[in-house]
């Protein structure tokens, strides 16, 4: 039973001295404080429990940078999708693979230790099913099983290109099914996740303007108790489309219309009135927040102060991963609120003065509950365990709660020591074990991607 002592860990009731936590079949057995290592102890100085990414398209990760550059008129998310759809006919399922096992390795190095996938392409560059409709869940998979990371995967429907059942564009036929074709790839998927450590699968209805009512009806029953994420209210023209269809904004007209409840994810929400947060805050549903996707396709400032006031709960996500760091979508969040109310430590409350530990609580519950899995360092819960770097000089001096604050808001670098996932060591020393190797194959797919 391997044993894995701290100076200091983060619990579910605080931070603790001397702890000794012993892992057995992946799950923490026991947790003990105030016990002195022995030699038989595999000793670090800080330890917190791996925080859930609750958002990613993994193949995006290949774009990273790639679209930073003007185009011939103002350049927003929609321009940004553009060029996203033509990097997305080009990929093979071993590029899938690939460029997803990179997202996973980094997520892994940056203190994540479990993704929710939101995937969406399921066909051939043709629009075609490949002979297994589940080909690409598939590669998804042995992305995660390469790098170790825990996998949520949800499976998208997607079946429309705007509200009221409008046909599908081009770009987007890799992506489409219709109802029958969703529930065959479910089934699949689920097949293939079953040959993964603690895997999960979800559903994922793409977006309000993706999907008819009547579609979405059909489809939430595949979730078979499951989480249930989807996009919405990303966008304001979104949200102006949303109203002329059906004269109610996006998060109204769902939590209208949907039976929204604690097993939901509404990613983004970022345009809410102040009467939709509160609303959505008490349906239990999870925000599912990337701050750093969210400033770089310049989608807007998440109204945090009215949700989370109404006892709103929110995890964050990598999405696009144009950046794939933990600690920068929680300071990015919480820079966004100072940088929109002009004032400071926005994301505390009386009873966690310290932004960063507010912060991280917040995400490891919202996340571990969007993904459908508990999080913390408590006996019976998967080893999910990140251990930070004490000599960095973010952490010089500090203990407790400050040991959070430096690493969100100080450390030029990851702080990032070793990573533990389902009690298997995946990064040491900052650096995860296979990754050199992982990276190879990402440099050689993205220069085939890349020479036309």
């Amino acid at each position: 039973m391997p044993q894995l002592h701290f100076k200091q860990a983060l619990l579910p009731d605080g931070w603790s001295r001397d702890v000794l936590i012993s892992i057995a079949a992946g799950r923490i057995a026991n947790v003990q404080t105030g016990v002195a290592a022995t030699g038989a102890d595999e000793r670090h100085a800080i330890g917190v429990p791996g925080l859930p990414n609750l958002h990613s398209h993994g193949f995006q990760r290949g774009m990273a940078g790639l679209t930073e550059r003007r185009g011939a008129s103002s350049d927003s998310f929609w321009t940004w999708r553009d060029l996203m759809y033509r990097f997305v006919t080009r990929m093979t399922p071993e590029d899938v693979e690939a460029i997803t096992a990179q997202a996973y390795v980094e997520m892994l190095e940056a203190g994540f230790t479990r993704v929710g996938e939101f995937h969406y392409i399921h066909h051939t560059a043709a629009g075609a099913p490949y002979a297994d409709i589940a080909e690409l869940a598939g590669r998804v998979v042995a992305a995660a099983q390469a790098s170790g990371i825990g996998l949520t995967l949800l499976p998208v429907f997607y079946a429309h290109a705007g509200f009221g059942g409008r046909a599908p564009d081009d770009g987007q036929r890799r992506f489409v099914n219709d109802v029958d074709r969703f529930a065959q790839l479910m089934e699949a998927s689920r097949r293939v996740v079953a040959g993964c450590d603690g895997g999960l699968v979800g559903v994922a209805p793409h977006s309000l303007r993706a999907v008819t009512p009547e579609e979405l009806t059909a489809i939430l029953p595949l979730a078979q108790g499951s989480p249930i994420h989807i996009h919405v209210a990303e966008q304001t023209r979104e949200v102006e489309d949303c109203l002329a269809w059906s004269g109610q904004r996006p998060v109204q007209w769902l939590l209208d219309h949907a039976a929204v409840d604690r097993r939901w994810c509404l990613v983004h929400a970022t345009h809410m009135t102040d009467d939709e947060g509160r609303a959505m805050a008490a349906t239990g549903a999870v925000a599912g927040l990337c701050p750093v996707t969210e400033a770089n396709l310049g989608d807007g400032t998440f109204n945090a102060p009215v949700f989370c006031g109404a006892g709103g709960r929110f995890g964050v996500g990598t999405d696009s991963n144009v950046l794939i760091a933990a600690a920068d979508e929680l300071r990015q969040l919480e820079y966004s609120q100072r940088l929109a109310l002009r004032a400071r430590n926005v994301m505390t409350s009386a009873r966690s003065p310290s932004t960063g530990r507010a912060l991280f609580d917040a995400a490891l519950a919202g996340g571990a509950q969007a993904l459908g899995v508990a999080g913390g360092l408590a006996a019976g819960v998967a080893a999910d365990i990140v251990s930070l770097d004490a000599d960095s000089p973010a952490q010089a001096g500090r203990s407790d709660d400050a040991v959070l604050d430096g690493w969100i808001f100080a450390s030029a670098r990851s702080a990032v020591d070793c990573v533990w996932t389902s009690g298997r060591k995946v990064v040491t020393n900052g650096r995860h074990h296979h990754g050199e190797s992982v990276a190879a194959d990402f440099r050689r797919t993205l220069q085939g991607l890349l020479a036309g």
